[in-house]
């Protein structure tokens, strides 16, 4: 399959609970049939079990196109259930910070998404897992995670990506620091051991958190994870990097931990929760592995982040 309207049919399901979701579905079913899309049925969830289940069925009937509206966190849950099916997956972002469709250069308004999905090209993506648990964008523990934790449904209805600038702000000022030990088991570094920390980082894709880089060479169809940490230190310091995340370079900065691998394992003390594109899904210690081009997604004509090259192995 080469574009949407290739599909023998699609499928959509849409996340009610995202911050667009639940006024998305009439919208985006209309324009995708208006375009020639076979779009079949829309089926909006509201939770995490309702949208495991919708996948799953989707899936089964025979889809070849699964049309998923909603955060980062949705889509990358949907990614793990079609990866290495062929099953082609279409990206509505109806959440606040968009990473993927950012990095992917799908357009933040529900009409240009759609129009992606009728017009775009297929290519094949990277996708992260850690200790199974699948991630598109970022995976980490420290700071994020209490960002995470501090970002209410209603924060981020109302304010939408100022919500993370409120939430870094309470999350830093009650975070704790932890140490951390890194394996890589194929060997091409040695183990690192790191302590008094504020975050650990490992990048699949090339944006987070509402339009920060991973670093400035980091791509979803690189087959390789970029992984960094960063030590607590004064205000100044994290000031310092802060100025830098927009476009990756805070990984040059001397405070800053930053090296790539195909695998990497993240051992801390104490065991922390792990933050897979905004949802808390798994615990240290955590495996991290890339399953290339795993994912077959609709992109723009004109996007540059990724091929269609074929299957790769984990």
């Amino acid at each position: 399959m080469k574009d949407a309207r290739e599909a023998r049919s699609a499928a959509v399901v849409i996340n009610a609970g995202s911050r667009r979701g639940a006024a998305a579905h009439e919208l985006a079913l209309a324009t995708m049939r208006t375009a020639g899309v076979p779009v079949s049925a829309v089926h909006p969830v509201h939770s995490g079990a309702e949208l495991a289940g919708t996948l799953d069925r989707v899936i089964a009937e025979g889809h070849d196109l699964v049309i998923v509206g909603g955060g980062d966190g949705t889509v990358s849950y949907a990614a793990g259930r079609v990866a290495g099916t062929g099953v082609v997956l279409g990206v509505l972002p109806l959440g606040t910070a968009n990473d993927l469709a950012r990095t992917l250069a799908i357009p933040n308004n529900l009409a240009g998404a759609c129009a992606v999905i009728a017009d775009g090209k297929v290519v094949d993506i990277d996708l992260g897992r850690a200790n199974g648990q699948p991630f598109l964008n970022v995976a980490s523990v420290g700071l994020s995670v209490g960002v995470t934790e501090s970002l209410s449904p209603r924060l981020k209805r109302y304010i939408g990506p100022l919500a993370y600038g409120i939430a870094t702000l309470r999350a830093y000022v009650r975070h704790k620091a932890f140490s951390a030990r890194l394996e890589f088991p194929e060997g091409d570094h040695e183990p690192m051991e790191l302590e008094h920390l504020l975050q650990v980082a490992v990048g699949n894709g090339q944006h987070y958190g509402g339009g920060n880089m991973v670093s400035p060479t980091a791509g979803i169809d690189d087959h390789t994870l970029d992984i960094y940490a960063i030590p607590l230190a004064p205000l100044r310091e994290h000031v310092s990097i802060a100025r830098l995340l927009k476009d990756g370079s805070f990984v040059k900065h001397d405070k800053v931990y930053h090296l790539t691998s195909r695998r990497v394992r993240l051992v801390t003390e104490p065991p922390l929760s792990v933050n897979l594109d905004g949802e808390i899904a798994t615990v240290t210690p955590t495996d991290f592995t890339i399953q290339r081009n795993a994912v077959h997604v609709l992109v723009p004509q004109g996007s540059t982040s990724a091929l269609f090259d074929g299957p790769g192995t984990v």
